[in-house]
């Protein structure tokens, strides 16, 4: 699909017997499909500006209108990529996520349909109740295991217990455990330092993680422990202390 300067959003349904429009939506539908629109035209990178494309909301149906697009080749190369509802994990995964909730609420509601047109009304996408826009999230989710580092702000709970960890980069996650890992911890890391190895589901496309389950803290010692060199020197030395400086010496003319 060739790259042009305006896409059109529309969004049809009805709502109290009456077709949805600029002068009949309810306030919640408006702000959802703004805020769909958004970070469908957003998507995961950089080649829309958000100041530079405007929108205008038009009669059939309930429509936005965003121009400001010539540039914004990913995002053509993404809604030509539509045209296949089973490719959709191929997409940019912002995108993708609006679609999926499009086709999930239109599923809930017959009435309910959403459509990309371009400039003339010429549609070229359409999510409804027929439309096979697949999920695929659960795909590119994978188990993995990680070190996170960042300080405690809270642990316990009464029914569930679980970690408040609030990361080096500022992000706060909630970490699942066990009442018996957190009862045996003999340490107060509440508002301290940690690093902590979880277990977790990780998106393959957004590094976003998911289901996180603590497995245990870690102690690292970062100070510098002279008892211990000196012990390691004296177990070496020990260790060498048969072995002939001639062989050492063939040993190190070997390596060169």
């Amino acid at each position: 699909m060739q790259p042009a300067n305006t896409l059109r959003f529309g969004l049809n349904d009805r709502i109290q017997d009456a077709e949805v429009g600029p002068a009949h939506v309810p306030l919640a539908l408006l702000a959802q499909f703004q805020k769909d629109v958004g970070e469908f035209l957003a998507g995961s990178g950089k080649d829309i500006d958000p100041n530079q494309v405007m929108i205008a909301i038009t009669e059939g149906s309930l429509a936005l209108v965003a121009s400001g697009l010539l540039a914004a080749t990913g995002l053509w190369t993404d809604v030509a990529q539509l045209d296949h509802p089973a490719t959709l994990g191929q997409i940019d995964p912002k995108r993708a996520a609006v679609v999926e909730r499009w086709q999930a609420a239109a599923r809930k509601n017959p009435h309910r349909r959403y459509t990309l047109a371009d400039q003339n009304g010429a549609t070229f996408v359409r999510v409804d109740a027929e439309s096979d826009y697949r999920d695929q999230t659960a795909a590119v989710w994978v188990a993995v295991k990680k070190y996170l580092h960042g300080q405690i702000t809270d642990l316990g709970g009464a029914s569930k217990a679980n970690v408040h960890l609030k990361l080096d980069n500022g992000k706060a996650l909630t970490i699942a455990s066990s009442q018996q890992l957190l009862a045996d911890e003999e340490r107060n890391r509440l508002y301290k330092p940690a690093v902590l190895r979880i277990s977790a589901e990780e998106n393959f496309n957004t590094g976003e993680l998911r289901n996180l389950t603590l497995i245990g803290f870690e102690d690292r010692q970062n100070t510098w422990d002279e008892t211990a060199f000196e012990d390691m020197v004296r177990k070496g030395t020990q260790a060498w202390a048969d072995v002939s400086d001639d062989w050492l010496e063939n040993l190190r003319n070997s390596q060169e």
